[in-house]
């Protein structure tokens, strides 16, 4: 799968936003509290090896349906019990089906919880009116793609737009050449993604020789993206010099997501019955 393929699965979402700018009706910017997504990625659970982003997933391109039996409220509560730093969630319909309205969903439960995980809207954001969109969501951060955006000027436009409005942009890269553009760009929150967008194939290989060939720099924070399953994995990665790692599909695919994350963070079976915030 290539990304013309999101950007023609967004064009309805972008033209839909445009409309509401010229009738004057683009929705306020969100009001509460959102977290604090960079803190959250320097403090992992327990003894973890680094941070994981704990996904709400219900289908994906690849894998087809994964788990549709759980609302977002549902997972959120059980992630943020498991020992999730942070959460990320899906809002592309059209092969992920997911919903922006997911993101209030899960921050009105964290909330009545009394664990307020900060929120990561993952999706394929390319115009401004989309962040804008995005702040109207307690979103703390939201994703962009440089295979999306390549014009490195456009790119630290999003961001700094993101950032102006209280969030925090995660810059997605796929091999070295995008991940000198996303530097370019002034990024600092870094996720290099194991999968071939081309062959959907996942190589872990890669994304570790990436961060041992071109380490983090002073001021980045790195997170491992796609086929991240295993402790052993987790582990890999913090060596390799990521400071956190998204999970999904692993985490939703037997319908037991906070199960999954206490089994992947903290293997011992004296924590698995732990239901403490993080």
């Amino acid at each position: 799968m290539r990304l013309e393929r999101f950007l023609w699965a967004k064009a309805g979402e972008v033209a839909a936003l445009r409309r509401q700018e010229r009738e004057g009706r683009l929705p306020a910017p969100f009001a509460g509290p959102r977290g604090d997504f960079l803190a959250a990625l320097r403090r992992p659970a327990g003894g973890a090896p680094l941070a994981v982003i704990a996904e709400y997933k219900r289908a994906s391109p690849s894998r087809g349906v994964i788990c549709q039996a759980l609302t977002a409220a549902e997972v959120a509560r059980q992630y943020a019990q498991a020992g999730a730093s942070a959460l990320s969630v899906l809002s592309e319909e059209r092969f992920f089906q997911g919903r922006l309205a997911y993101l209030g969903e899960a921050h009105a439960a964290l909330m009545d919880a009394g664990c307020p995980v900060p929120l990561l809207r993952k999706d394929f954001l390319f115009d401004p009116l989309q962040i804008t969109a995005t702040a109207a969501t307690p979103a703390a951060a939201l994703l962009l793609i440089v295979g999306l955006t390549p014009d490195v000027a456009l790119l630290r436009r999003l961001r700094e737009q993101a950032e102006s409005l209280g969030m925090q942009a995660v810059v997605e890269v796929f091999d070295a050449d995008e991940l000198a553009l996303a530097r370019a760009s002034g990024a600092r929150i870094i996720q290099v993604n194991a999968r071939d967008l081309a062959t959907l194939r996942v190589d872990c290989a890669a994304c570790l020789d990436i961060a041992r060939r071109f380490p983090p720099q002073d001021g980045e924070i790195w997170i491992a993206a796609s086929g991240m399953e295993h402790a052993a994995q987790l582990r890999a990665a913090a060596e390799a010099g990521y400071r956190a790692a998204l999970v999904g599909t692993a985490l939703m695919k037997d319908g037991q997501p906070g199960k999954a994350l206490r089994t992947l963070l903290t293997p011992a079976p004296s924590v698995a019955g732990s239901t403490a915030c993080a």
